[in-house]
């Protein structure tokens, strides 16, 4: 294994044990993943306005998302070879500005196909940055401060379902929604200059997977069970949130306007609960936080699809406040499944089935049950199936048991 590598994970002492002294280096990581983010998730509040400009369903709305969760879950695959051969640091850098030029090319384009092959590879250059982002993130951090370090670049993905909704609301005035495609390309173009720039950390090459190391990997039990939780945990969050603004416009009979604006100022709150998760984590462990949030979160999306009237506003700020800590102690718990040299091949086996099945599957499964007319039931079938996973947390192990 690289020298870097071991240096920064399995030799806590070369690392600053002051957390603080590692929060300015980690915002560095917030940023680019903050764009990361924006970008794969900016279509769900316009796709009210996108449905009625390329004339589509809401089962073709859904597959947009499957096409960006597809190349994602593509990107994550192959990460560990290009941070291989090209550090984490560059791998960094090349997805930050392979997502601001394919947003670009999708702020020019007309043809759907054309929109749908150029989203598709806009998850691909996403799917890069994840492995090497939390293998930068716990080479700069010492282990004890794992979840802490996590919740903090947490922060981006909250920031992001904050300022998407409210962003085009604030642009779709004056700008196409193909305009504020380009307006994120270009200032994720900035954001990756920015970290080459002052960013740190991740000048050490991954881990690349061969079949001896994915198949030691593979017979870890855990590891499949972080398949589905992650499944479970990003259909919670992401497949929700993609096909929201659609069921409260079509469904409850909302304003474009005013759904987006709930849902912006909804996920106010998940910037102080992603905190409370990763320090949850590191005091009660990953399996009881893990539980306790997964049959919190699915109680809410049954309700979510169950409640009348204005009492859905409620749950649109219940929501995301319950299923946004899922991520911290996922992270954690998926650092502990394996043996620390390959964490990062751990994530790219993990993360793109959580993707593909909760970010494409279920937005996709959303919109077809939307089609059909049973959006409502899509939620409480959905909130059942975490109540499941809340149950399965109870057999999930680690190579080194820290709870």
């Amino acid at each position: 294994m690289p020298d870097g590598e071991v240096s920064n994970t399995d030799n806590p002492g070369e690392v600053s044990h002051s957390f603080l002294s590692n929060v300015k280096p980690l915002l560095f990581l917030v940023g680019i993943f903050f764009m990361n983010f924006l970008a794969r998730i900016i279509l769900s509040p316009l796709m009210p306005t996108v449905e009625k400009d390329l004339k589509i369903g809401h089962a073709e709305a859904g597959s947009l998302f499957f096409l960006i969760s597809f190349g994602y879950c593509l990107g994550l695959l192959i990460s560990s070879f290009v941070s291989s051969r090209l550090k984490h640091r560059t791998t960094i850098l090349l997805s930050s500005l392979g997502v601001g030029l394919t947003l670009i090319l999708a702020g020019v384009s007309r043809e759907l196909w054309w929109i749908r092959s150029i989203l598709f590879l806009m998850g691909v250059a996403a799917g890069f940055y994840l492995p090497s982002g939390i293998a930068t993130l716990t080479g700069l951090v010492n282990p004890r401060h794992w979840g802490k370090a996590i919740a903090i670049h947490e922060l981006a993905p909250n920031l992001g379902f904050i300022f998407a909704p409210l962003l085009t609301e604030a642009l779709l005035g004056w700008r196409s929604w193909q305009g504020i495609l380009m307006v994120i390309g270009i200032a994720s173009f900035v954001m990756g200059g920015v970290f080459l720039l002052r960013g740190e950390g991740g000048d050490f090459p991954g881990e690349a997977p061969n079949w001896g190391m994915v198949r030691n990997i593979s017979q870890e039990p855990s590891l499949w069970m972080m398949m589905i939780f992650f499944s479970l945990g990003i259909g919670s969050s992401f497949g929700v949130y993609s096909m929201m603004p659609l069921y409260l416009v079509s469904e409850r009979g909302m304003e474009r306007s005013w759904a987006n604006t709930l849902i912006g100022l909804s996920r106010v709150l998940t910037l102080a609960t992603a905190f409370v998760a990763g320090w949850l984590t590191d005091r009660l462990g990953v399996k009881r936080t893990l539980k306790m949030v997964f049959l919190l979160s699915g109680l809410a999306i049954a309700l979510f699809g169950i409640v009348p009237g204005s009492w859905v506003i409620w749950i649109i700020f219940l929501q995301p406040i319950l299923t946004t800590s899922f991520f911290p102690p996922a992270f954690a718990a998926l650092t502990r499944i394996s043996s620390p040299h390959f964490k990062n091949v751990a994530i790219s086996l993990t993360a793109p089935v959580g993707f593909i099945i909760g970010g494409g599957a279920v937005t996709a499964g959303l919109g077809v049950m939307g089609e059909a007319g049973l959006f409502s039931l899509g939620f409480i079938l959905y909130g059942g199936l975490l109540l499941i996973g809340a149950g399965l947390v109870r057999y999930l192990k680690f190579t080194n048991d820290h709870g």
